[in-house]
């Protein structure tokens, strides 16, 4: 007898039944809590990171000093000599090796995060880190290696429906902030905190996109002594890596990771109509990899 086909509401995305040990990555990077805010910025900076552990005399957890602590202290007009224990947020948020990464991925949507730590026998020492690029790396794992992964140029079987691939229009967020070359920094950084985002496009005075403010560089114009009263167009990172709007979602994430960024703007008809913007932390909500109805069984590794 016939079955009816299966929605996709019920099919299983790829992280279901999958644990945390899988995606996360062992700590190398912490500062005790007598560190210096200078000290935080050259390490987010040398080892690029988004965050830092901040630990006690037993290497126990303390907090977390992120970009977006170190930009807040910088729009502050803090010195680079102050103690990371002023900034940092406390206590750390912690999921388990064996806790399933469908629900360490609900825990950092509902807590507004991007990374959680894992503890082993101690609770209250860390022994690893996960995060939205994290997620992103597996799933492109199982995608690079299904045999109807859309990269492959030999020919896939004809029950697949390629309608059910995430383009990156389907996961990009349309809501873009811009500002002008001419904008001071403190504006970004006011932009950046009230969005929640971590950079912004900047226009030149043709109107075209010019550049693109980030975290990075602003906390690397922190370390160099650039007053937040400085022009946008002093510390921006030119030219605009983007993407086309109709371009295979996984084609854009191999890109992303290969080239190590977190973000690529995305242009629609021509890379100067930039439409939205496309993160890793987008591509880790999808959740299936580059299938809309990713199915885990399709998947050999």
């Amino acid at each position: 007898m016939a079955h009816a086909p299966m929605s996709v509401k019920d099919r299983k995305n790829v992280l279901s039944g999958l644990k945390v040990r899988e995606a996360m990555r062992r700590i190398a990077v912490h500062l005790p809590e007598s560190a210096s805010v200078d000290e935080a910025t050259r390490c987010a900076i040398k080892f690029k990171v988004s965050a830092i552990l901040i630990t006690g005399r037993e290497y126990q957890a303390l907090g977390v000093v992120s970009k977006t602590d170190l930009m807040c202290a910088y729009y502050a007009g803090l010195p680079l000599e102050t103690p990371v224990s002023t900034i940092m947020r406390s206590p750390p948020l912690f999921c388990g090796m064996d806790d399933s990464l469908d629900a360490a991925l609900d825990t950092m949507r509902s807590k507004g995060v991007h990374r959680l730590y894992v503890r082993g026998d101690d609770p209250d020492q860390a022994i690893g880190i996960l995060a939205y690029p994290d997620i992103v790396g597996l799933l492109y794992r199982y995608c690079h290696k299904c045999e109807h992964n859309t990269l492959r140029t030999r020919k896939v079987p004809s029950i697949f429906n390629f309608s059910d691939t995430f383009k990156v229009r389907d996961v990009m967020n349309p809501s873009l902030l811009v500002f002008r070359e001419e904008d001071i920094l403190s504006s970004v950084m006011e932009g950046l905190s009230a969005h929640r985002i971590g950079a912004v496009l900047i226009r030149g005075r043709n109107n075209l996109p010019s550049g693109v403010v980030s975290k990075t560089d602003l906390i690397m114009a922190y370390r160099h002594g650039i007053p937040p009263t400085a022009e946008a167009a002093t510390i921006m990172s030119s030219p605009v890596r983007s993407c086309d709007h109709n371009e295979q979602l996984v084609s854009a994430i191999q890109k992303m990771i290969f080239s190590d960024v977190h973000r690529f703007f995305v242009y629609r008809d021509n890379p100067d109509n930039i439409v939205g913007v496309l993160t890793l932390t987008d591509a880790a909500r999808v959740r299936s990899g580059s299938c809309r109805a990713c199915v885990s069984s399709r998947i050999r590794l």
